[in-house]
């Protein structure tokens, strides 16, 4: 499976995920769509952060809306030391990729200055930015991840705020390189054909940032409300700065699966990020390993239920596998309980999507009458991709068909056949055969295949 591994010690922002994806190999031309439809231009060039050499990418205005002319995406050498306070502004305006001024030494010998797109162009609603995402008539799968991310920053601001989506704006993230940054991120995954995206914990930072209101401790709130939601873990430290933008963690949270370390990579490309600041003794740097990984099995998020019951009819419980399936349980699970006064009772525990949890601990309650559902602790599960084929046995000159659950792991590599009990018992009764030979006939035709 084409694997993409980021390494997020040193956090993350929209122009480091640019930088890194472009200098493991992604083609800056699928950047075009955005250019067109914004009137942005992305600069590309390189520098040196505490030793690593890096690609930092920057967004300006082009010449019709203040800033220079297009140039060609060649190499040019940017000099970044922002070490500036970042101001967040709590109704959504966010100043965290570019603080202080930039300095580009073209071939190194000539400057020039030019209009950075940071907080340009008007502040956005989340439909409005919506509409400027499907103006620019994106591959289906792109327009959909960058979609998805707007909806993740508008979730986190009206948390936040106490607002709703449609009411908050985004101002700094909803503005020109905001988007330039989303969309350019999920464009340039596309280019480089990844099937799988999985992140190290991310570092956040440390310290305190200066916002409209005041002080606020690193992570700031947006951050918080995007990585809750993530499937990957955070990190203080290792330095007293912002590490990891409100844009970062979207883009991340809707893309990326948490790993602990690095995974096992036939490494065909890597690359590094710059980030603006310079940070003594630390590359602030996000590095990118792609290639092909051993497969695994599928994250999934979940939510866990419970509740005990000691006063349930045998009756009742019996028919909670199939009403709470209806109402959208993954699983679930009954087990003999010691309750109160050492009187015999039951455990119910549900597996569910988080967004059925509500709904299915309503019919839980309904079901069994209880007066309190828990919510566990779980936060995801590990799955296998599960598909059905049909094998066909032949019996006697006459042919049956018994279904067969096949487990698959990311690479698309089987590693279990079941056939389905029903079926098999089925054939075994028509066909007069025990069925454990059914079963074992099925599943080898299926592997045979």
């Amino acid at each position: 499976m084409h694997t993409l591994a980021f390494d997020g010690r040193m956090g993350a922002s929209g122009d480091m995920l640019l930088g890194t994806l472009i200098a493991a190999g992604a083609d800056p031309a699928a950047l075009d769509p955005v250019e067109a439809e914004l009137g942005v231009r992305y600069r590309v060039g390189s520098t040196t952060k505490a030793g690593i050499d890096a690609t930092a990418v920057d967004v300006f205005l082009d010449e019709g809306n203040g800033g220079p002319e297009r140039e060609d995406r060649a190499d040019h050498d940017h000099s970044h030391d922002h070490d500036g306070d970042h101001s967040h502004d709590h109704d959504g305006d966010h100043s965290h990729d570019h603080d202080g001024d930039h300095s580009h030494d073209h071939d190194g010998d000539h400057s020039h200055d030019h209009t950075h797109a940071e907080g340009a162009g008007p502040t956005r609603t989340y439909s409005e930015v919506v509409a400027v995402v499907e103006a620019m008539d994106l591959p289906p799968a792109v327009e959909r991840d960058a979609l998805a991310i707007f909806r993740r920053l508008g979730e986190a601001e009206a948390a936040v705020h106490g607002t709703d989506l449609d009411s908050t704006h985004f101002h700094e993230v909803g503005t020109d390189d905001a988007i330039a940054d989303v969309v350019g991120v999920c464009l340039l995954v596309a280019d480089l054909g990844i099937e799988r995206i999985v992140t190290t914990p991310v570092a956040v930072g440390g310290g305190t940032v200066a916002m409209s209101h005041g002080s606020y401790p690193v992570p700031v709130p947006a951050v918080t409300e995007l990585v809750a939601d993530a499937d990957w873990t955070i990190r203080g430290g290792p330095v007293d700065r912002e590490l990891l933008t409100p844009t970062g963690a979207a883009i991340l949270a809707e893309l990326a699966d948490g790993v602990e370390r690095l995974p096992d990579l036939a490494v065909d490309s890597l690359g590094y990020g710059a980030g603006d600041a310079d940070v003594p003794d630390h590359p602030n740097v996000l590095r990118t390993l792609v290639g092909d990984g051993s497969g695994g099995l599928r994250r999934e998020s979940i939510t866990v239920l419970e509740t005990s019951l000691d006063d349930a009819t045998p009756e009742v419980l019996g028919g909670l596998q199939e009403t709470l399936t209806e109402a959208g349980a993954l699983d679930v699970s009954i087990l003999p309980a010691t309750m109160k006064k050492s009187r015999p009772g039951h455990l119910v525990k549900v597996v569910v999507d988080p967004a059925d949890a509500e709904r299915v601990a309503r019919r839980l309650a309904e079901e069994t009458g209880t007066l309190g559902v828990r919510e566990g602790s779980a936060g995801h599960r590990w799955v296998a991709d599960r598909t059905f084929e049909t094998a066909t046995l032949e019996v006697d000159g006459d042919t049956y068909d018994v279904k067969v659950k096949v487990a698959t792991d990311t690479t698309g590599t089987v590693y279990d056949v079941s056939a389905e009990y029903d079926d098999a018992l089925a054939v075994a009764g028509t066909a007069d055969l025990p069925v454990r030979t059914v079963l074992r006939r099925a599943e080898a035709a299926i592997r045979e295949r």
